[in-house]
């Protein structure tokens, strides 16, 4: 087989770089290891937010934001390490270049996005986003795909396109003197194949599809990883290019710098090992360790710094938790991120989404409710903590420490504002924005007879995104191993983008992520490696 261009991953960033290369009339072989039902990849389960900066969407909704603003976002946020320099480089080639080249393209590719932006990350011990940036694909990550698979599989140059799914590559061919294509597996018939190209783009995600790779980089000082991971990432996200690209002495940086969820559950009906879910947790609801202790000194409460609540999990001998809420709670601030449970976000039929938003989502938690062991219910604490206990199989959980957690929080609501309590401080800040206020309590108490009965949510560590990844300059050309004086160069023809490259020159993000920027990530990593290609750059 032979190509102008050859793409390992169907995901995002592939299909956008390939439908990029056909618009120069490149011969374009594309290799994903799935079935063709998933061309797309990970994204298609996404809900589909993404970071972009000052466009009409902040504007419209009364938000002054600027590059100077976001530059001064990410670098707190990212805290990059002084020795960081690609990753630095491609923060400030994301920030630039997001407006344009991604919020108006999709725009133009015929997406929109929801007219409300959500306020993600504002930041804990270090300053996060301090202006909504959040954009929704209106759809979510679902029609997303739909519409750029269609831009790609009905292009008017698809006579040079060919798909092969249900491949797996193993091997570039070549060294770091330049690379010419790639080996691997046809796991429909176990037969070995080859594919020449000049180039090679690497397109295949992360490693967080690998559980063994997430222990394996785990980061060293938040001591040994869980018992339990659930996996949230893709379940081919399983390194097999980074390994190709370090055996031709290709750089390979910042495995230990990933973006994991503290709220997982088990997914009632798994598509692949330990399937989790990422539930969006309710800010209203206690966060318990494992012995029901309410969570601190700094409470937990989610949308100021994922990062943060991961590490503060992970502190505890037992690295999972639980969120203690009710009925009236959970009806309005309960939800599950991504496409798959977000029907009427995804289907684009506003007034059932503005119904769920304003009356609360009681389908979604009767439905986990229901189905989902994770999730559970009583009428009372004395029998909510027996059933707890039952589902963990132990008797960790004390019945003391719960009702000392619940006590607490509803006295400090009773004793009104200046609120004491930093959970209530931060309900009433995130309330100040309207997209935060019409999906989160005012003040609730937890023990409230009106608003039973008691719900528990015991959730694990969820494997999500690696930040790192193959070692890229501007160009999306993947670097050789650093010589002793520091000195790398371009492999010649070999390119990474997407998750593959850290979302930009192996880790753009540093420790943290201000959200959005996974999607838009792959977009302008895509769109960037295109351009060089056909030796053009994005301006």
């Amino acid at each position: 087989m032979k190509a102008d261009v050859i793409i390992v991953g169907a995901g995002l960033a592939g299909i956008i770089t390939a439908t990029e290369l056909l618009n120069q009339n490149k011969k374009v072989l594309l290799i994903d290891r799935d079935v063709e039902e998933e061309l797309g990849g990970l994204a298609k389960w996404a809900f589909g937010g993404m970071f972009f900066v000052n466009t009409k969407h902040q504007r419209r909704n009364g938000i002054k934001d600027s590059i100077d603003l976001a530059m001064k976002d990410w670098f707190s946020y990212a805290n990059f390490p002084k020795e960081e320099y690609w990753g630095k480089k491609w923060a400030e080639q994301y920030i630039h270049l997001c407006t344009d080249h991604a919020y108006h393209w999709l725009r133009q590719q015929g997406l929109d996005f929801f007219r409300v932006l959500n306020w993600v990350e504002r930041g804990l011990n270090q300053d996060g986003n301090s202006v909504p940036r959040f954009h929704m694909v209106w759809g979510t990550g679902w029609e997303l795909v739909r519409v750029l698979n269609q831009k790609l599989l009905q292009h008017p140059q698809n006579h040079n396109l060919q798909l092969l799914y249900q491949h797996r590559v193993t091997d570039l061919l070549g060294n770091a003197e330049g690379v010419r294509g790639v080996a691997g597996v046809d796991e429909r018939t176990q037969t070995e194949f080859e594919a020449r190209a000049d180039i090679v783009v690497v397109a295949t995600g992360g490693i967080n599809g690998s559980i063994e790779k997430v222990r394996k980089h785990w980061y060293k000082p938040w001591g040994t990883p869980p018992e339990i991971i659930l996996n949230g990432a893709h379940k081919f996200a399983l390194g097999d290019l980074h390994e190709a690209t370090e055996k031709i002495k290709g750089s390979v940086v910042n495995l230990e710098k990933q973006w994991n969820y503290a709220a997982g559950i088990r997914h009632y009906k798994p598509r692949k090992k330990d399937h989790g879910l990422s539930l969006v947790p309710p800010k209203s609801a206690l966060w318990l360790n494992y012995q029901g202790k309410r969570m601190g000194p700094n409470p937990l409460v989610t949308a100021y710094d994922t990062r943060f609540l991961v590490e503060r999990i992970c502190q505890e001998p037992k690295k999972y938790s639980w969120q203690l809420l009710n009925r009236k709670i959970a009806f309005k601030e309960f939800a599950i991120s991504g496409s798959e449970h977000n029907e009427a976000f995804r289907d684009k039929k506003f007034f059932p989404f503005v119904k769920n938003v304003l009356l609360g989502n009681k389908k979604l938690v009767n439905k986990i409710l229901d189905e989902c062991e994770d999730m559970i219910a009583a009428d009372t604490l004395e029998e909510l903590v027996d059933k707890m206990n039952v589902l963990q199989g132990n008797q960790d959980v004390h019945l003391d420490y719960v009702k000392q957690a619940v006590r607490a929080y509803d006295q400090a609501i009773d004793q009104g504002t200046p609120y004491q309590d930093q959970q209530l401080q931060r309900i009433a800040h995130a309330r100040q924005w309207r997209g935060d206020k019409v999906r989160t309590c005012n003040m609730q108490k937890i023990g409230d007879p009106t608003a039973g009965p008691f719900i528990a949510i015991r959730e694990f560590i969820l494997s999500r995104k690696s930040l790192g990844g193959i070692q890229t300059d501007l160009q999306c050309r993947v670097l050789t191993l650093a010589d002793p004086e520091g000195f790398q160069e371009p492999i010649p023809g070999l390119y990474a983008v997407g998750e593959a490259a850290g979302f930009g020159g192996g880790g753009m993000h540093g420790y943290r992520s201000l959200e959005g920027t996974f999607l838009g990530g792959c977009v302008i990593t895509a769109r960037v490696a295109a351009a060089a290609i056909d030796d053009k750059k994005l301006a």
